[in-house]
């Protein structure tokens, strides 16, 4: 079977079974503070397991695209060095919420593994959880029970707590598991060790394709377990591994959903895969790489310095490492495997297929960009390796840090110049980055204390400002030394921060006119969260909940305005621009587009034009609520990418015509509310897309009349011209010719200073010695002074000496046979010097100025330049 095949024959084989086949969700996760990534199947159903949600089928089935490169679940070092771990893999599972439970999904997995993926039975093993006596918890003997009808019992094993109980994380639904296990080693050495002994022993050739986790309980803050109100089964087989397993292969990479990209990365590098393992380490590293950058760009995580931007731009440079390094594609090499595994999956996540060209070019830039760190990167390594016999363990840090190097190329280097690399030193700083990463988003979160049973949350604010509310349940939180408290309500007028609008804030008032203030709201899980800083006097009782009504109304204009610059942006620019992420505050629109130029002025005017002209007419808005998704989509709608949109979906319109967008966000009732509509900057932000940043409303009249205003505080500066431009050039114009003539004459002072300065060098050891306090009033002055003299004269070797705006400086020049013949550096000199005027500096050998802060100690660096000619 291909791999095309086993995928489908899953999906079809659940479909049979009354599952429901549902999308995978984005790879990028949002509106969960816990997860960066999606890491597993089951992430987009946690708030079924949570009990937030109410689930619309009670068996689902699907592939989801996981990646696994941050936190708790982190492969990325073991990728290409093994054979069966992936940065971004499928997972395939089948969820029960409530319905079946361990009988159905055990008989289940093992009728498709063995019937209809024609699994050797012999081959298989299953493991069930041994139980745990400190907690109190028995060993699975349900679950033994079921697969004693289809395993004999000496291939149904134990496994400790460690292996065989899945927890979601510290707290939150938890059960056991029972693994499924397949033995791919030969007859041979089958038949010399049993595959039993290997189970979970990290045997490359004994390996787990599939989880059946059992949810029963719920794991509370303080450790304990209590019950789960219904059971749910949440399984996960590894796509990857099962394709190995099927198509009987000794490793991942050698299946047909790497071979293609592999075979195509052994044409272009002329190197055969198989001929050597370091170049296959890399080929697999390229092949898997490329699979979990381009999807986590095409659900709309870009490159970047920071958090989930920053992974994924680590990925992409740890293959751009590889193919530099091992396969010697020393430019851009990468972004050429983008077509061909968009192709691979057409009609799998036809995502990728519809951004081929926008993921390719982003990366391109990505890796054009890296190449120029790369070698400066080895640059600051061969300049190191001159002065050490040892790379110190921060410095090979810095160079995995700043400049992306792995480890092993710190090393791979060091060796070529003799030089060991203090690995201690280097763990020991990657620990504490990691430790300081981890303090920074760790976030404490108390158990849901119950206030009332009610577990809905009516949302009302795309309604009304004000409701009276019930609090249902609160918990304590602690982020960044901070605590605070959530609550959530029965009734909310609050909108979570979600889809780039800013979260309502507002106040909760009881029943005795006593005020909670809301300081956010955001959604975690499906769940609507308030933050307050603390709690009510009471929590029982009515309470009214009111929105800021200010901020919300031009949070709302801006959010709207977003709405209609989007659609002028493809009118002006074209169809290929779509939203790559947007911040709607009361205070600013922030909106970043895929477009590959910078924006022009004039293309900048006539978005302007357009949203203003809009706005002007006051267009009113049309509001569709639970609109079926695919019929939203029919009609033309403009969806984005990376969302993850439900069954049924909100349609917001502004003209049929003109801007018809799916959207969770607040707008205003008519366009005309927006009042005007200003653009304030254009930038890049990223490969392949631009920042527009825009105000409207009472922050543009505001930016308006400070504008107006600087403009009559100029003109009275200029007495009030009738033609105030024209003024304005006269005294530019001016301004210049006088700079100008202050440059020739310090130029001219410089110059006559020479020839005074000459008369004061020494002779010694056949060196032209000067070292001296100059009057200049800048560096430029001082360095046309400092190579005249060097021109005028051989064997030179000057020091010069200034107060520039109150500053010491040094400037010292060498001629260039003295730097040679005798070893001399003026970057180092001047590095010296400056010690005495507390500053530091540097630059070439025969070139190097310095500057520092202690005026006082310009007389001793002075005197003791001449101290170098020894």
């Amino acid at each position: 079977m291909t791999s095309r095949e086993i995928r489908e024959a899953f999906l079809s084989f659940f479909k049979s079974k009354s599952h429901q086949i549902v999308p995978s969700a984005p790879v990028v996760v949002k509106n969960d503070p816990t997860l960066m990534f999606t890491n597993a199947g089951m992430n987009q159903f946690k708030d079924l397991f949570l009990g937030e949600a109410v689930a619309k089928y009670p068996r689902v089935a699907d592939t989801q695209r996981c990646l696994r490169v941050s936190g708790k679940h982190n492969d990325l070092e073991e990728v290409g060095i093994d054979t069966y771990h992936h940065t971004l893999f499928e997972m395939l599972g089948n969820w029960s919420f409530g319905d079946y439970f361990k009988k159905e999904a055990i008989a289940w997995a093992w009728e498709l593994l063995t019937e209809v993926y024609k699994l050797d039975k012999d081959r298989l093993y299953v493991t069930i959880f041994e139980g745990d006596d400190s907690e109190g918890l028995e060993r699975d003997n349900e679950a033994f029970d079921f697969w004693k009808a289809f395993v004999a019992e000496d291939r149904i094993l134990l496994g400790n707590k460690k292996d065989n109980f899945w927890e979601m994380g510290e707290t939150g639904p938890c059960g056991p598991c029972s693994e499924i296990h397949f033995d791919m080693r030969p007859d041979a050495e089958r038949a010399e060790i049993s595959g039993a002994q290997l189970v979970n022993a990290d045997d490359p050739q004994v390996i787990e394709i599939w989880n059946l986790v059992f949810m029963q309980f719920n794991r509370l803050k303080n450790g304990n377990l209590e019950p789960l109100p219904a059971k749910h089964v949440d399984t996960g087989m590894g796509f990857e591994r099962l394709v190995r397993a099927i198509q009987g292969k000794t490793s991942n990479y050698d299946t047909d959903v790497f071979q293609p990209i592999i075979q195509f990365i052994s044409d272009k590098s002329g190197i055969a895969y198989g001929a050597d393992e370091k170049t296959d380490i890399a080929m697999r590293v390229l092949s898997d790489h490329i699979r979990a950058v381009s999807f986590a760009i095409a659900d709309g995580q870009l490159p970047s310095n920071n958090k989930a931007g920053y992974v994924i731009r680590r990925i992409l440079r740890r293959a751009v490492r590889y193919a530099y390094t091992f396969l010697n594609f020393k430019s851009p090499f990468i972004h050429e495997l983008v077509p061909l595994l968009a192709k691979q999956f057409e009609g799998v996540f036809d995502e990728l297929v519809q951004q081929q060209s926008f993921v390719q070019k982003v990366v391109l830039e990505e890796e054009v960009s890296f190449l120029r760190t790369l070698t400066t990167g080895i640059q600051r390594f061969e300049n190191y390796a001159t002065d050490h016999k040892e790379v110190d363990g921060d410095f090979a840090f810095e160079l995995f840090d700043t400049y992306g190097f792995p480890i092993d190329l710190t090393e791979l280097l060091s060796r070529e110049q003799g030089l060991t690399v203090d690995m201690e030193g280097f763990q020991k700083a990657l620990q504490q980055q990691k430790e300081r990463s981890r303090a920074a988003t760790a976030i404490d979160t108390g158990d849901w204390v119950v206030v009332n049973e009610d577990d809905d949350t009516t949302f009302v604010g795309y309604d009304f400002l004000e409701a009276t509310t019930q609090i249902i349940k609160y918990r304590k939180v602690k982020a960044k030394g901070k605590e605070q408290y959530q609550l959530v309500l029965s009734v909310t007028p609050f909108y979570a921060e979600g889809g780039g609008q800013v979260g309502d804030t507002g106040v909760l008032i009881a029943e005795d006119n006593s005020k909670t203030f809301i300081t956010d709201t955001k959604k975690e899980n499906g769940l609507i969260i308030h933050f307050v800083n603390e709690l009510p006097g009471s929590l029982e009782g009515d309470f009214q909940a009111q929105v800021n009504k200010t901020k919300r109304l031009d949070t709302e204009n801006n959010h709207s305005a977003t709405h209609l610059m989007h659609a002028a942006l493809k009118l002006v620019l074209g169809d290929h621009v779509n939203q790559k992420g947007s911040l709607v505050s009361p205070d600013i629109l922030r909106f970043d587009v895929s477009h590959f130029a910078k924006i022009t002025a004039d293309e900048l005017k006539q978005v302007e034009d357009i949203v203003n002209v809009k706005v002007r007419e006051n267009i009113p808005l049309k509001e569709e609520r639970d609109v079926p998704f695919q019929e939203a989509i029919d009609s033309g709608v403009t969806a984005l990418f990376g969302e993850k949109y439900g069954d049924y979906v909100r349609v917001i319109t502004f003209d049929d015509d003109f801007s018809k967008e799916l959207c969770g966000g607040t707008h205003v009732k008519a366009t005309g509310q927006i009042g005007f509509f200003k653009i304030i900057s254009e930038s890049a932000v990223a490969a392949g897309v631009r920042r527009i940043e825009a105000i409207t409303g009472s922050k543009a009249a505001s930016v308006i009349r400070e504008h107006f205003e600087l403009v009559d505080k100029m003109k009275e500066l200029l007495n009030n011209p009738k033609d105030f431009m024209t003024s304005m050039e006269k005294m530019i114009d001016e301004n210049s010719e006088l700079k100008k003539a202050i440059e020739n004459h310090i130029r001219e002072k410089s110059l006559a200073m020479k020839q005074e300065l000459e008369s004061k060098v020494e002779q010694v050891d056949g060196v032209n010695f000067l070292s001296t306090v100059v009057d200049l009033p800048n560096a430029d002055a001082v360095k046309t002074l400092a190579y005249a003299i060097k021109g005028s004269m051989e064997n030179v070797f000057v020091v010069l000496g200034a107060n520039i705006d109150g500053k010491p400086s040094l400037t010292v020049t060498i001629s260039d046979n003295l730097a040679k013949e005798r070893g001399w550096n003026a970057g180092a000199i001047v590095k010296d010097l400056a010690k005495d005027i507390q500053g530091g500096g540097g630059g070439q050998p025969f070139f190097a100025t310095a500057g520092g802060k202690l005026s006082e100690g310009l007389p001793q660096a002075i005197a003791r330049a001449k101290d170098f000619l020894k």
